[in-house]
């Protein structure tokens, strides 16, 4: 039956694209956004966490990771030596409270 359902799938694809209903959509031609950091591997710490999320009280490492690819971000445009020094040791601390918020985390949570 899934090979069926499948099929079905490909066909609607294909009428959608003969139709133009597939061009001029937001997004198109660019990269898919890399979601990879939302992954989850179990669904019940994935429904916690959106419970977290909606009662605001997200664990810390949330934000510290926030933080963390901005810091990022930031270093890979400076071009000062110093600057990048000083951006350097700011990611190496955030990635430190980061990993301790995460282990912790996951401790309470066993």
């Amino acid at each position: 039956m899934l090979g069926s359902l499948g099929k079905l799938i490909e066909r609607q694809i294909k009428k959608a694209q003969a139709e133009g209903q597939l061009q001029g959509l937001e997004g198109e031609g660019k990269p898919l956004p890399d979601r990879s950091g939302e992954a989850q591997s179990d669904p019940a710490i994935a429904a916690g966490h959106r419970i977290m999320a909606q009662a605001g009280v997200l664990p810390e490492e949330f934000e510290i990771r926030k933080k963390l690819d901005a810091a990022r971000k930031d270093y890979a445009q400076l071009t000062d030596p110093d600057a990048r020094k000083v951006a350097m040791a700011r990611i190496a601390e955030l990635e430190m409270r980061y990993n301790m918020a995460r282990d912790a985390r996951r401790a309470f949570m066993r």
